[in-house]
């Protein structure tokens, strides 16, 4: 009954932002790493950002560093991705998946387009 439901995708203007949420259900969030991915199309799956269990540590892909900001909520069992200046290389689907879990959300398109 693992169930990872994202939100917050969309359409933006380059520049714009937008705040991507996952919710999770059906494991014990507090103790699982999250990670947020994207994939492009025609290209492969990138890892965008990672989260560990307290969040206290995050790491991210140089392409985003400075521009994206991971997080969570574990009182909320939540984990969010703040996307700031966006760009259009940026377009993708977005997938948040809970780490040695094994398990994906269904995706959400960002598409940066003026």
């Amino acid at each position: 009954q693992v169930q990872l439901v994202e939100s917050g995708g969309g359409l933006v203007q380059p520049g714009g932002s937008l705040r991507l949420s996952c919710a999770a259900s059906g494991f014990t969030f507090s103790n699982t790493d999250m990670r947020w991915y994207r994939q492009a199309p025609g290209k492969e799956r990138e890892l965008v950002a990672t989260i560990t269990s307290t969040g206290r540590r995050t790491n991210y892909a140089d392409s985003v560093k400075g521009r994206f900001t991971i997080s969570r909520d574990n009182a909320k069992n939540t984990v969010y991705l703040q996307m700031n200046s966006l760009k259009p290389e940026d377009t993708a689907v977005y997938y948040c998946y809970a780490f040695l879990i094994g398990y994906w959300g269904q995706g959400t398109q960002v598409t940066v387009s003026s």
